[in-house]
């Protein structure tokens, strides 16, 4: 989905008001790496960097937003406190910038929150307190408790000064990769995006500035056709760090004028990412900060290089870690799933896994289905599930179970 890509405009952040917010997080936020990727470099055909947020205080770049927010508040509203509604991410962020800046935070998150992004929060010295079963309805409770309270609500992308935060990235990435000629970032209620799009088209706009939904949580593309805040009427995606169904007012309208193009990413395409975050670039990241890598792999030849990939955010739960790996396995071709047809007597299933063993097939799990009405008198059927190598391995099992006479579904 192509933006309309204007030059900077009159938004309410400007470039200063990001450099104020660099030297504020001097000390609080980290200067986060950029390393070089050798497999994403080969297949885009030119060099491509992970500026790797993931590595952040917190696990996400949500501390520099958070910070830069709450750092700006009167006296009289720091001493009210703070409250914000998150799964996981924006949660910790305002937990620990309250603590540093010394202000009562409250969190609202949803019941079924992971249980170490409610411990982290915890122990960054926020109150939680669990309502609703999505965010949309611990985002209803939070301002609740603002209205009743006196509290400040805490927005996770929807303000200025949060913005401000975000776009330091921005500023980082020129530092730290100044030949770059394109940049991939993950949005979501888009408060990163236009962040670094403001920074960086300000300073270089030459370069180009491409976000990423996830296509179950894409609500930007029909947004930016209508020319204006669009709600999608479900989301869905294990990219929870992007499962945003409305646009942010604010952000918006500077992604609507700045970001050059925003595009689309399938589950397959994040679990893979995420995978090859793992193995090859040895880097722990969430869904939805594996965005930018997922549009890379779903269309290298799209991007000019070099290539800078925020890596957003390295917050997962481990049970979810490990549902999304099965799944990346199976995306890149390292699972096979076959039903054998055999005649049902003894040794036929050895002579079956010898074929499997002398082709280099891990044999994950067996199942026998012998009650099945077509199946003959004599026959049962075999569900074997496999781990391979790849798509190429996979196709070699295959041809050779045929070639020693097995029908192969």
């Amino acid at each position: 989905m192509q933006s309309p890509a204007h030059g900077p405009a009159a938004h309410a952040i400007t470039l200063d008001d990001i450099r104020g917010a660099h030297k504020m997080l001097s000390g609080v936020a980290r200067m986060t790496p950029m390393e070089g990727s050798r497999h994403l470099s080969a297949l885009v055909g030119s060099p491509v960097h992970l500026k790797c947020e993931n590595l952040q205080r917190t696990g996400s770049f949500k501390i520099r937003g958070a910070y830069v927010r709450i750092a700006g508040l009167s006296p009289e509203e720091r001493a009210a406190g703070v409250v914000a509604a998150s799964a996981g991410n924006h949660a910790q962020g305002v937990a620990l910038a309250a603590s540093l800046l010394g202000v009562r935070s409250t969190v609202y998150m949803p019941v079924g929150a992971p249980l170490p992004k409610i411990a982290a929060t915890r122990e960054y010295g926020a109150e939680v307190r669990l309502q609703g079963q999505v965010v949309d309805e611990s985002l209803h409770a939070a301002q609740a408790h603002a209205d009743r309270t006196g509290a400040v609500f805490i927005h996770p992308f929807d303000h200025p000064d949060v913005i401000a935060g975000q776009g330091t990235v921005g500023l980082e990435i020129l530092e730290q990769c100044p030949e770059v000629r394109t940049i991939v970032v993950g949005i979501g209620g888009g408060g990163l995006a236009a962040g670094v799009a403001i920074a960086v088209k300000t300073l270089r706009p030459d370069v180009r500035v491409v976000g990423v939904q996830a296509a179950g949580a894409a609500a930007y593309p029909p947004s930016l056709a209508a020319g204006r805040c669009v709600q999608l009427d479900t989301v869905a995606t294990m990219a929870d760090g992007i499962k945003v169904g409305r646009p942010g007012d604010v952000p918006f309208a500077v992604i609507r004028d700045l970001v050059d193009e925003v595009r689309t990413v399938s589950e397959d395409d994040l679990s893979s990412a995420l995978l090859l975050c793992l193995e090859r670039a040895k880097q722990v990241v969430e869904p939805a900060g594996a965005s930018p890598v997922a549009a890379l792999l779903a269309d290298p030849g799209a991007f000019e290089g070099p290539v800078v990939a925020v890596l957003s955010g390295g917050n997962v739960d481990p049970l979810l870690m490990q549902r999304i790996l099965r799944h990346g396995m199976a995306a890149a071709g390292r699972y096979l799933s076959l039903r054998i047809r055999l005649t049902d007597r003894p040794g036929a299933l050895a002579a079956l896994l010898e074929v499997l063993s002398a082709n280099d097939a891990n044999v994950l799990d067996v199942g026998h289905v012998r009650t099945d009405p077509r199946l003959g008198l004599t026959e049962v059927e075999v569900d074997l599930q496999l781990e391979t190598k790849g798509p190429e391995h996979c196709e070699a099992v295959a041809v050779a179970l045929r070639a020693a006479g097995y029908a192969v579904r």
